[in-house]
């Protein structure tokens, strides 16, 4: 459990990217899970000092990638991390009711959804999810550009509803399946 509160954009983003190292060089998860913490969050609510927008890929598991306890991040989980009006609804409660003061749109590399936008193959429910990322992605075939595109379009998104904020920061970041490493932009 952290004995201290992040609550700048800053100290955010260096926990996150200092859990991603640990994460880097872990065989097991190393946040936090115990009893104790499940209790402490319990019964003194949550304080995450992040917001992680992700796929919903099973292989792209936040609070592992970035060594997070229970409690650190508010995830927000959607294929292709696509933002749209639920995502955004989510995110402002974060931002609003519990001061998160970072906000991470993490897209990854190997990733279906964008992958099917890149081949213009998708069809069922899913479809209007794929066109929304053909839309922001043009006619780019490289995976890694493509997710970069993505991210941007989602990043854009978010600063848009948070126009006039300027306690919370934005950034954009892409996972590396293979290796575990996060790259941060923006």
């Amino acid at each position: 459990m952290r004995d201290f509160c992040i609550s700048n954009m800053e100290d955010a983003l260096l926990a996150l990217k200092d859990g991603n190292q640990k994460f880097l060089n872990a065989k097991t998860s190393c946040g936090d899970v115990s009893l104790d913490i499940r209790k402490s969050t319990f019964v003194n609510g949550q304080k995450p000092f992040a917001v992680v927008i992700s796929c919903s890929d099973s292989r792209v598991i936040p609070e592992s990638i970035f060594s997070a306890a229970i409690g650190d991040l508010f995830v927000i989980r959607v294929v292709g991390n696509v933002v749209d009006d639920i995502v955004i609804a989510s995110m402002d409660y974060a931002v609003s009711h519990l001061n998160v003061p970072l906000v991470v749109v993490l897209g990854h590399t190997g990733c279906g959804a964008v992958n099917a936008a890149i081949s213009g193959q998708a069809s069922g429910l899913i479809k209007t999810t794929i066109d929304k990322i053909s839309s922001v992605i043009g006619d780019e075939k490289d995976d890694y550009k493509a997710t970069r595109l993505n991210v941007n379009a989602g990043v854009i998104e978010v600063e848009k509803a948070l126009a006039g904020n300027d306690k919370v920061k934005v950034v954009g970041a892409v996972y590396f399946g293979d290796s575990g490493a996060v790259e941060f932009f923006n």
